[in-house]
């Protein structure tokens, strides 16, 4: 991804998000299903480093901070206005920075080279080079360490006239479910000589994957 079109991205994703912010945790939390499963799900052990990639609202992280009070907590966000929220729900309760997800160094951001958990939270369905972003999100994780990725499914499962509505309603904010997502993981978790765990959910509403990397 160019550098015109991350910082075209950025600004779709503030004009989208600007009001939308305001009123993001409450709406979502009737279609963003599967984030508390994945949350239950981290098991992180004691101190450990726990990055959210397109972190939005910092929802998820203060959960996780809720749920696993000794964990360090790291986000960042493509928009600057899903980060002004974020900021203020967790004051210093996390390092938040504005970056691209297909494009930034860990080691420059936060000054670490690694994390224990790093989760990916309906957010690859929102990034044009979503490939990447999965790529790179799971090369910051730790010898040991799991990716954890919940996203939009194909909603096989579901009437046809409940995806149609659905998917039409997604594009409105942009947002699209990735048809390749369990194949990535798997290749990605051959890559690290690691383990991949693949759920469908909801009848197919929903993917859920952890990508265990090996020590």
């Amino acid at each position: 991804m160019t550098v015109t079109n991350a910082l075209s991205h950025a600004d779709l994703m503030d004009r989208t998000y600007r009001h939308q912010r305001l009123i993001y945790d409450i709406t979502r939390r009737y279609y963003l299903l599967g984030r508390d499963r994945l949350l239950r799900d981290l098991a992180p052990p004691p101190g450990a480093r726990v990055l959210e990639i397109a972190c939005g609202t910092g929802r998820n992280l203060a959960r996780v901070k809720a749920l696993y009070p000794g964990c360090e907590l790291f986000g960042l966000d493509i928009s600057e206005e899903m980060l002004r929220s974020a900021r203020t729900k967790l004051g210093s309760q996390a390092r938040l920075v504005q970056a691209d997800a297909t494009d930034f160094d860990a080691n420059a951001l936060f000054g670490t080279d690694g994390f224990d958990r790093v989760v990916l939270s309906y957010s690859l369905s929102m990034i044009p080079d979503w490939q990447r972003a999965l790529r790179l999100a799971a090369a910051q994780v730790r010898p040991g360490g799991a990716l954890h990725v919940v996203d939009f499914g194909q909603q096989d499962g579901l009437p046809p006239w409940f995806r149609s509505l659905l998917n039409t309603w997604l594009a409105r904010f942009h947002v699209t479910p990735r048809t390749g997502l369990e194949a990535q993981l798997r290749e990605l978790a051959d890559q690290q000589n690691g383990t991949l765990r693949f759920e469908h959910l909801y009848r197919s509403y929903a993917q859920l994957g952890i990508l265990t990397r090996s020590n």
